[in-house]
């Protein structure tokens, strides 16, 4: 059967085109996904500022609990802190007097405009060396990397004078070097340091803090490496899931097709003696030797795919420049095994009709269609249906991004599979309408959808899955995005919104300024989840921001208060007067009584902490500014190369960046557009002899055109009508768990522009093979092979 196999193909290598795309594109799509999972798990970041230092002492970087189960056995569970703990100052003393230690290094970090600041006796730890000039001795000199430009620098309300340039510039920061004292007061953490470089001889101890070394430097320098890693994880777990879903549903799609169309042949092989068993694994043997080249090709692709992906995340800011990634046999290798996989069920899967039946009957299917589906399609079509309508119950339900994000797409894949598979049922209902198509070319396109419904259901499973999975992901994010933006509208009171780096003391000196509320943004945790937080300033916060309290007030608003949103309220069951245990950026406790309840927790942020309190955990405590009262014109020249933006502005700048999601879930979009050009080309390539005879007949060049063109406007409208009603029930159940809505935002232009795009598509894929398949001559095109 395999030599049959390869008979077969060597003899129909159109007829199996369209499924080695299929396949390829895949595979690339799985060993892309596999790469960002493994340098999600694997990959470790290269320290840059500490390269220089074979250890490095800081603080612990994650926040640990000690959990004990039902039977009695105890696992302590660690997250990453979101904010640097720093530790004492004295314990350089004690690892200084350790024997074997040669030198101690120690070090504070700190925000300088777009650069980190330090003192100059960390500059050892890289190392830095003086290309020109000298050390900075005084409080208002500083030294400069290489890539720095001027005589002067800016920093926190004073002019400082550039004394000496080093030799070298980090690559993915800038660095700045004040005296020590001078750094001590601008990191405003008085006995305090946030790390210790150690030279040693042999293995150091530190009590109360950890030991780095080698690889685990770099995420303690990069305080968003292990973030980004997460990041990285739970884009190519989700994207990874989803695009294996729709391959597999692409791929059975696809061979079903091509099975559908050698039904003749096949019918023909049970006519002369070949049984069931030699079908399937002739079928399951071609199958398998394309899916090994296609898989093999497409593996090799999707490492190059895995590597863009990277780059882009890079450039995006979603993922360190210096995280290594991760190459290995195990993503190509998965993306080759998914892909034998997923062929071999798909055409054993596809043949399981034809293979069972009597000769004659497959005969007599061959020439014409049998009405119903087989039970065993149909039970799977409704038991997807009964699934996909749990899974947007269950969709409506969820409140955090976290846990609605995978079950979105997983809901919309639900609803594209039950279109699929109750396609032929759906399609011969509608073309059992009495609507006439126009024309001659509309007779005849008629006439060819009422005697090819599975045809044109395997057309309408395609097109359905892109409208709905494009719908879904464009507008989830705009769904978010609108909601938070309108929230950020009503609440902000202020006339002028400042970006970060202002002095809201001179601010609040500007004449005609009725109040300045600082604004900090960072993360907390609670019983270890990670809770996105807001610090504010209580001066004057009823003129600068409404939260839209529902419970309690944000009047007295002090250091040990907290306010929570109606999320955060239900997540952690507290209210106004109860005690809200948590802690803060950097691990450090806290123990708060909830103000109030407010409603705009997705435009800004679950939790609301006292400025103070946050502002000294926190790596950048410079917070923006909420402005009532003043000009732009005075706000400007108080605070010079600040951002003055309105309330317009700022509502615009509080919409939620979706570009990492976009470019992850584009490539799916890319796969079933070609899914659809894959499908439909094929459809249209294998009626050369059916286009041949009606040229014969006497039906025009122009009418077999139209007549194409019409089944593919049906086929469109159709499609858009079924994708659209699944998108649409996904995103309704996602914003009324999300937003409260049950009206997701849905921009009219985009899905216009989605359903166009949809129908040039569909439309160049069925002209452009029809075109050239009438190039032929009609008398010598029929008497080619099927």
């Amino acid at each position: 059967m395999i030599a049959l196999a390869l008979t077969t193909l060597r003899h129909r290598k159109a007829g199996f085109a369209g499924a080695f795309v299929a396949l390829l594109c895949a595979a690339a799509l799985v060993t892309a996904c596999g790469m960002l999972l493994e340098t999600g798990l694997r990959g470790t970041l290269a320290p840059e500022r500490y390269a220089g230092a074979p250890v490095i002492v800081a603080g612990d970087q994650f926040e640990r609990r000690t959990e004990t189960d039902d039977d009695g056995e105890s696992k302590v569970k660690a997250k990453e802190l979101a904010e640097l703990r720093w530790i004492p100052e004295k314990l350089a003393g004690e690892l200084a007097a350790q024997p074997g230690v040669e030198k101690v290094v120690t070090e504070v970090t700190f925000p300088v405009g777009d650069a980190l600041g330090h003192g100059w006796e960390s500059a050892a730890l890289t190392p830095f060396t003086l290309k020109s000039g000298r050390a900075p001795q005084k409080a208002g000199e500083v030294v400069v990397d290489a890539r720095f430009r001027g005589d002067t620098l800016t920093a926190g309300g004073r002019t400082y004078r550039v004394v000496g340039v080093t030799e070298q510039a980090l690559p993915s920061q800038n660095t700045v070097f004040f005296s020590t004292a001078e750094a001590r007061r601008l990191a405003d953490r008085p006995g305090q340091v946030s790390a210790i470089g150690v030279f040693p001889q042999v293995p150091v101890k530190a009590a109360g803090a950890v030991v780095y070394t080698g690889a685990e430097r770099g995420p303690v320098e990069f305080r968003d490496g292990d973030n980004a890693r997460i990041r990285l994880t739970s884009i190519g777990g989700a994207m990874g899931g989803t695009s294996l879903l729709v391959a597999i549903l692409v791929v059975v799609g696809t061979f079903a097709l091509s099975v559908q169309q050698r039904q003749r042949e096949l019918a023909l092989l049970r006519a002369i003696a070949a049984t069931p068993r030699q079908l399937r694994r002739m079928i399951g043997g071609e199958a398998l030797v394309v899916s090994a080249i296609a898989g093999t090709l497409g593996a090799g692709a999707g490492m190059l795919l895995g590597g863009w992906l990277i780059g882009r995340f890079v450039a995006l800011g979603a993922v360190p420049g210096n995280l290594e990634l991760v190459l290995s046999p195990f993503p190509p290798a998965a993306g080759l095994l998914a892909t034998l996989l997923a062929a071999w069920t798909a055409a054993r899967v596809s043949a399981r009709r034809t293979s069972r039946i009597r000769p004659v009957e497959a005969l007599g299917e061959a020439a014409a269609e049998k009405a119903g589906l087989p039970v065993v399609r149909l039970v799977a079509g409704f038991a997807a249906l009964a699934g996909s309508v749990v899974l947007t119950v269950l969709l409506s339900t969820l409140t955090s991004e976290s846990a609605s994000s995978p079950v979105t797409m997983l809901t919309a894949l639900a609803w594209t599979v039950a279109v699929a598979l109750l396609a032929p049922l759906i399609v011969r209902a509608v073309v059992a309408l009495p609507v006439r198509l126009p024309g001659a070319a509309g007779f005849l396109a008629s006439r060819n959808l009422r005697a090819g419904t599975k045809r044109m259901a395997s057309l309408v499973a395609p097109l359905s899955l892109m409208i709905a999975m494009t719908c879904t992901i464009l507008f989830v994010q705009t769904t978010l995005g609108a909601a938070a933006q309108e929230q950020v509208g009503d609440g902000v009171r202020a006339d002028f919104v400042l970006s970060p780096g202002a002095s809201a003391e001179a601010v609040r000196r500007v004449p005609g300024v009725r109040a300045a509320t600082e604004v900090l943004r960072t993360s907390i945790r609670i019983d270890l989840d990670r809770v996105g937080a807001q610090a504010v300033s209580a001066e004057g916060l009823e003129r600068t921001l409404d939260l839209g309290v529902v419970a309690g007030s944000m009047t007295g608003f002090g250091a040990t208060s907290v306010a929570v949103s109606t999320k955060a309220a239900e997540w952690y069951g507290v209210g106004v007067g109860d005690r809200l245990a948590l802690s803060l950026g950097d691990g450090t406790p806290a123990e708060l009584t909830v103000a109030a309840v407010y409603t705009r927790g997705m435009g800004f942020s679950e939790l609301t902490l006292p400025y103070r309190l946050v502002s000294k955990h926190v790596d950048d405590p410079r917070g923006s500014l909420l402005v009532a009262g003043g000009s732009r014109e005075a706000l400007e020249k108080a605070a010079p190369g600040i951002a003055v933006l309105d309330q317009a502005q700022a509502a615009e700048s509080g919409q939620v960046n979706a570009a990492v999601n976009y470019v992850a879930m584009g490539l799916i979009i890319g796969f079933c557009a070609i899914a659809v050009v894959n499908t439909l080309a094929m459809a249209t390539s294998a009626r050369t002899r059916e286009l041949a005879l009606l040229r014969l007949v006497g039906t025009t060049r122009r009418q077999v055109l139209g007549m194409l063109r019409q089944e593919t406007a049906v086929a469109v409208v159709l499609a858009t009508v079924l994708g659209t009603l699944g998108a649409a029930v996904t995103l309704m159940a996602f914003s009324l768990g999300m937003t409260g809505s049950v009206l997701p935002s849905v921009p009219p232009l985009g899905y216009v522009g989605v359903i166009a795009a949809v129908a040039a598509l569909a439309l160049a894929a069925t002209v452009i093979p029809a075109r050239m398949a009438l190039r032929e001559a009609p008398a010598e095109a029929i008497g080619g092979r099927e």
